[in-house]
């Protein structure tokens, strides 16, 4: 091998682990942090790059997904140039860059990595679980027990009852840390004042501090000493929608490889491991109190059951999932508003109406749609109730109402799409016994069925972090069947 081979030979070697490398930190990242999973996420393409240019060629196989995606792309560019508010829906094009981590993936990793980056995302997302739990016990903020008529939170209208968690996005436990964070907060400028209220999150803007607050003894104007335990976990995010759309996803993945161990070598060690993380990810979803999101892993789970299990370990199966529900339904009664758990609270009663009157206006731009974000400055003006929403709760309805019908059939058309690959790859892995593969791709399976349920009543794609996991599955779903493929 000559000097200029050698080089070229290790700048290709080199590029691929900066990629890997890359992968490495998004996956555990991912659950976690949406800064640091992007940086992975740009040191792999920056990986994936020169290898590209070293070896004239992308790393990736031509696909039957690719057309949808295409058009996908372009149609959105479109409905964003057409939209109501263009200057909002132009800027919004760039979150869909989430698709790069399917090529990305696919790119990059092998059957061997892809079990390994598995396992690293499993690890964090029960990390991220462990820390909830110790969470809850310690509490977060003040729970109000006063507020003074003087008090600057009056401004976001704070009341008794209501828990203080972060001023100015830094956290809170004490009433002496609260204080303390008014008196070096910023003067004459808007703050925000995160609030835990009947279990839920809350931000409130706007509140602004005079030096006059500043000085005395008690800025806040409030009274309170105990720390809140009802509130719903979120790891070391705040975000409790995302980390139970993510725990989802990942709990999938656990179980796939459990019940693949199960079925084809018996109750293993690695069965022992991959169900005790499981158990672990679903009590983490429990902990969120995402009534919908905790129904998507039962129907996913069941999927994952129902292709792999027989007789006995069917029935023990299923009662488990029945303690699953269970379980969150304590968690949800104790920690939501009155009668969540008949859907009778605020929240859902809000939800059916901003629906009602999404579907109302869709006929009016029922092909390029209103445009994404636009209904950020036209709430009230379009008829929808509240304040706080902002959007509509529901993946398929919220393309329709951004993008029109047409951007709809292409998000649906690929669903199937995906959803049928994934299952008929993970039958040819199990005729195989690729037990590791067969693993992989039934939790994907697991996990696209179950993200597809809790799309129905959750914008959960156009949460930036949850659909960069979606593309990633997708990747290394079809990164273990394209090897799996090339076996064969």
């Amino acid at each position: 091998m000559t000097a200029t081979e050698w080089n070229h030979s290790f700048l290709v070697e080199l590029s691929h682990k900066v990629a890997l490398l890359g992968l490495i930190i998004y996956v555990c990242f991912a659950p976690h942090s949406v800064a640091a999973s992007t940086i992975g996420v740009a040191i792999a393409t920056v990986g994936w790059l020169i290898r590209s240019i070293a070896t004239r060629s992308l790393g990736v196989r031509r696909s039957k997904f690719d057309l949808i995606i295409f058009l996908s792309l372009l149609w959105t560019v479109v409905s964003a140039f057409l939209s109501t508010e263009p200057a909002i829906s132009i800027a919004k094009i760039q979150a869909s860059w989430c698709v790069l981590l399917f090529y990305l993936t696919r790119a990059i990793v092998v059957r061997r990595t892809a079990l390994m980056l598995v396992a690293l995302l499993i690890l964090s997302g029960c990390a991220g679980v462990l820390y909830s739990a110790y969470d809850l016990l310690r509490g977060r903020g003040v729970v109000v027990e006063s507020v003074t008529p003087s008090s600057p939170l009056r401004q976001v209208d704070v009341n008794p009852g209501d828990t203080i968690w972060r001023l100015a996005g830094k956290r809170i436990y004490s009433l002496a840390e609260l204080d303390a964070t008014f008196k070096s907060a910023p003067v004459n400028k808007p703050l925000t004042v995160s609030l835990i209220t009947h279990g839920e999150h809350v931000e409130r803007q706007g509140m602004i501090l005079t030096t006059d607050v500043q000085q005395l003894d008690s800025p806040s104007g409030i009274t309170g000493s105990s720390r809140s335990h009802r509130f719903r976990a979120s790891g070391w995010t705040r975000h409790y929608e995302t980390f139970s759309e993510l725990l989802q996803m990942i709990a999938q993945l656990a179980l796939g490889i459990a019940l693949a161990h199960l079925s084809n070598h018996g109750p293993n060690k690695y069965f022992g491991l991959a169900i005790l993380a499981s158990i672990v990810l679903a009590v983490g979803i429990a902990f969120t109190a995402m009534r919908t999101v905790l129904v998507a892993f039962v129907i996913g789970a069941s999927l994952i059951a129902w292709r792999t299990l027989r007789g006995i370990p069917k029935l023990v199966f299923t009662a488990a999932l029945f303690l699953v529900i269970g379980f969150g339904a304590v968690v949800v009664w104790q920690t939501r508003a009155d009668n969540a758990l008949e859907l009778g609270d605020p929240s859902s009663s809000l939800r059916v109406q901003v629906a009602l009157v999404g579907l109302s206006r869709i006929k009016q731009h029922p092909v390029f749609g209103h445009g994404m974000d636009a209904i950020h400055l036209h709430w009230s003006e379009w008829g929808f109730p509240g304040n706080d929403m902002l959007h509509m709760h529901s993946t398929p309805l919220q393309i329709a109402f951004d993008r029109g019908l047409p951007m709809l059939a292409l998000w649906l058309w690929l669903m199937i799409a995906f959803w049928i690959k994934v299952s008929r790859s993970a039958k040819v892995a199990s005729d195989l016994s690729d037990t590791n593969s067969y693993g992989i791709l039934l939790g994907v399976l697991g996990a696209l069925t179950g993200f597809l349920a809790s799309s129905v009543v959750n914008y959960n794609y156009g949460d930036s972090e949850v659909a960069m996991m979606f593309w990633w599955l997708m990747g290394i779903a079809m990164a273990v069947q394209s090897e799996q493929a090339s076996e064969t």
